[in-house]
């Protein structure tokens, strides 16, 4: 990731084509030893191509995968579902307390 990360750097900071140089410097300047292996997979894999089609088509393949939060909050119940959910986890750890200090018969400030 730190060398398709540099190579965007690179290529935001004006340099369409980047080489395996430009790369190791960014690195290097960061303190980071570069693998060469790595790096000529990198290279190999976004030479001759554009870095925004490329992020372009991350982003599609990306949207794709399920994520844990994105469901409730695109299920039409907007924002309402969240705070009723972190209320419920508030009262359970508020429970959960309770439960234990009578578990041992007494409580901690008792």
């Amino acid at each position: 990731m730190r060398y398709v990360a540099a190579y965007v750097l690179a290529t935001l900071g004006g340099n369409s084509d980047p080489s395996e140089a430009d790369i190791k410097a960014i690195l290097g300047s960061v303190g980071i030893d570069c693998d060469d292996e790595k790096l000529d997979k990198v290279m190999s894999e976004l030479k001759g191509k554009d870095i925004n089609e490329v992020i372009a088509a991350g982003s599609e393949k990306l949207a794709s995968v399920p994520s844990g939060g994105a469901v409730a909050a695109t299920s039409g119940g907007g924002g309402d579902a969240a705070p009723a959910a972190e209320e419920k986890k508030e009262e359970k750890k508020e429970e959960s307390e309770d439960e234990s200090d009578d578990d041992m018969g007494f409580g901690l400030f008792d």
